[in-house]
């Protein structure tokens, strides 16, 4: 009977947890339940690999900068100011890491992921959508970092010119002008690239 009560408060605490903000769980983290954490790292492991991987193009060392992001994350979740977006501040702390592992390897070559085919209802759609972001990727590594990346965080992950501000710490008026130059770099690149 307790093992009964004890599921039924968790599914009660993860309908709880669904209803929240970012900000409002990571409050709820902070001071109420340290193990409603799980939540956070729900909502941002997929995004955090994927804009990691733009970044560093290893998926191996995305999945690393990644784990060790979010628990940097939790152990400074006292420093994160709630009046703030939390995803600016999560992105925020990937960006930095993975700048890190950046500087630690410049001259090493980006590897692509590679494709997995299990269970996949229509392959020949999955590898059309595997080759397009084989060419996004080839594109975006050709391209300085200083345009790449804030283009990658509006266009892929959906970021706001406000979000990627808050990410990079730079002017919106900087994020404008560097995602306008990148999105003409890129058709410049990716023509180069498909003649």
């Amino acid at each position: 009977m307790i093992r009964m009560d004890n599921g039924l408060i968790k599914l009660k605490q993860m309908e709880f947890l669904k209803k929240l903000t970012d900000e409002q769980v990571a409050e709820y983290v902070r001071t109420e339940n340290p193990e409603a954490y799980g939540e956070i790292m729900q909502r941002y492991q997929a995004k955090l690999i994927r804009y990691a991987n733009y970044l560093i193009r290893n998926d191996t060392e995305a999945a690393d900068v990644v784990q060790g992001s979010l628990i940097k994350a939790f152990a400074n979740l006292n420093s994160f100011d709630a009046k703030k977006k939390f995803s600016s501040w999560i992105y925020r702390i990937v960006h930095n890491e993975a700048i890190n592992i950046l500087s630690k390897r410049k001259n090493e070559l980006p590897i692509l992921e590679d494709m997995d085919f299990e269970n996949n209802d229509n392959i020949e759609a999955d590898f059309v959508r595997e080759e397009t972001r084989a060419e996004v990727h080839d594109c975006l590594s050709k391209m300085s970092l200083l345009y790449a990346e804030p283009l990658s965080l509006h266009f892929l992950e959906g970021r706001s010119y406000d979000e990627i501000s808050d990410i990079l710490r730079l002017p919106i008026s900087t994020i404008g002008t560097r995602i306008n130059r990148a999105k003409v770099l890129m058709k410049k690149i990716c023509q180069k690239i498909k003649k």
